[in-house]
């Protein structure tokens, strides 16, 4: 079986959302082909696939975790090879995310985490119920360019503006990309706010997020 044969069969499974085959194929794979090419060449060609399909509603929530669920396992084996090697996949930016404080709701959150991350942004996932401050706390620990926050509910929503409300106060609004989501949030809503940007589905979301840091990076 070529290179090539291996990639493409990694793709398949994570696709299809078949995580015992994705870290059978992963596991095989590792004495012959870089752990940075099984992922470059077959994971996140998976990964994209999958949130487009799941962008059009060719696939529904569950197939989208279960692509997830594959990813993760094949992810859990070639972690250890990388740092082994030194690798990296190659970070082009930095994202804190989280849903916003009483919100704990955290579906679409992780689902947008991961695409995210399969994208290559190095994230940092907070959790549920995040308030302003520990956003922001966050960001300026890791040096993020990115804060995305979520909400799923009309009475949480308020809480985004609070996350920009506190950046002008602290004098560092310019220094972060705010991205918003969730249900019950809309480019209207993202505009009223001052947010940067808004994904009506995931894959918009880091459609959006890697426009913008080109963008502010004079890509």
């Amino acid at each position: 079986m070529t290179e090539d044969d291996i990639l493409k069969g990694i793709e398949e499974a994570i696709v299809r959302g078949d995580k015992e085959r994705s870290a059978r194929l992963v596991e095989e794979s590792l004495g012959g082909v870089d752990p940075l090419s099984i992922i470059q060449g077959g994971m996140m060609p998976a990964m994209e696939k999958v949130g487009d399909r799941f962008s059009c509603g060719e696939i529904y929530l569950p197939e989208m975790l279960m692509a997830t669920e594959a990813w993760n396992e094949a992810m859990k084996l070639l972690k250890p090879k990388m740092l082994e090697a030194g690798e990296s996949i190659g970070k082009i930016g930095t994202v804190v995310i989280g849903a916003v404080q009483t919100d704990v709701h955290e579906i679409g959150k992780n689902i947008v985490a991961t695409l995210l991350s399969t994208a290559g942004f190095e994230v940092h996932d907070l959790g549920i119920d995040i308030s302003a401050s520990k956003f922001i706390g966050k960001a300026e620990e890791v040096d993020a360019d990115i804060i995305a926050a979520s909400a799923i509910m009309t009475t949480t929503m308020t809480y985004q503006r609070d996350i920009l409300e506190h950046l002008v106060a602290g004098g560092l609004r310019d220094k972060y990309i705010v991205l918003v989501g969730g249900g019950v949030v809309n480019q209207k809503w993202a505009d009223e706010i001052g947010a940067d940007g808004y994904g009506e589905t995931a894959v918009e979301g880091v459609r959006v997020a890697k426009e913008l840091l080109s963008r502010r990076r004079g890509g």
